[in-house]
Formats: C-alpha cells, structure tokens, sequence
C-alpha cells in the first residue's frame, strides 16, 4: 500500500528503507529526504479530512510562512506541474509533528465513525485537557506537546482506559 515491504538479510521488516525494529532517525538528511514527499501527501490528505483552514494548517506544521506552506501544498498535488517542481525536505520538527497528527488521525478513525473522526479536531471538547478548546486550539497554542497529549489521550481511549 505505501511501498514495498522487504524482509533484510536478519528478517528485518523494511518500508522504503527504515527498519522497524527501531525509530527512524529524523535527524538524518536521508531519512528526511526519503520521507518527506510521503509525509507532506499525508499532510494534505488529513488537512482535508479535518476541514482545516491554511493558517491552521501552517500553524500544525509549525508556523511556517505563506510562500513556504503554498509551495509544500504544490508539491503534494498530482498534477503534472507538480512534478517538475523541486522535492521539498522537511526537517526533523516538521515530521515529528506530521507523524503526531497522522497517530491522532488514525486513532480518531479507530475510535469512531469516518463522519466524526473527521470533525472531532474542530468540536468543542469538555476533556480538562483542553482546558475548554477545541482539540484543534488546544495544539495550535501548546504545539508539540499538546499534540502529543492529545495522542496520548486517544491511544488510552484505544486501550480501554
């Protein structure tokens, strides 16, 4: 689905290039540029999923500026322009937070209906977490860490808790 899936010389699972058996390593300028093109894709899809404002979409990914988050979403779209525009790199910040909302995405879809999952980021929430926001302000303010509170959160719901 996302790649071929390779069995290494120890029986190692590998998907383009990354053992499982640990962490990537997101400080590695390979690492980076092997991932980025599918990362910023899977970006673009969730922001649509979730029905997020531009500027709420920059400020998840970090509060990058116009240019940069305009010439990102060219280089997501399929259309035959946008493969003749240069490949953009995202550092180890902006896959960190990429990797958080993806968990937050599918945990979202695990738990509830297609329709609700896609709108939850963006209802009210009465978890003391939130501190009375919305999932969406909650992260857009506490950046990293509020992002990964609110995985947090929903991998506990996912297990019961």
């Amino acid at each position: 689905m996302f790649g071929d899936v390779i069995l290494g010389a120890s029986n190692l699972v590998h998907l383009h290039g990354v053992a499982w058996d640990q962490p990537a390593d997101l400080s590695s300028r390979a690492v980076q540029e092997k991932l980025s093109p599918v990362a910023i894709r899977a970006f673009f899809r969730l922001t649509s999923h979730w029905k997020l404002r531009d500027e709420d979409a920059r400020g998840l990914i970090g509060g990058i500026s116009n240019g940069a988050f305009y010439q990102l979403k060219r280089s997501a779209s399929k259309s035959s322009e946008a493969k003749t525009l240069p490949a953009k790199t995202l550092d180890q910040d902006k896959l960190t937070r990429i990797s958080l909302l993806l968990g937050i995405f599918k945990a979202l879809n695990i738990l509830y209906s297609t329709k609700l999952a896609d709108a939850w980021v963006q209802l009210p929430n009465s978890n003391p977490i939130f501190g009375g926001q919305t999932p969406l302000a909650c992260m857009l303010k506490g950046g990293v860490p509020a992002m990964l509170r609110v995985r947090q959160l929903l991998d506990a719901r996912r297990g019961g808790l």
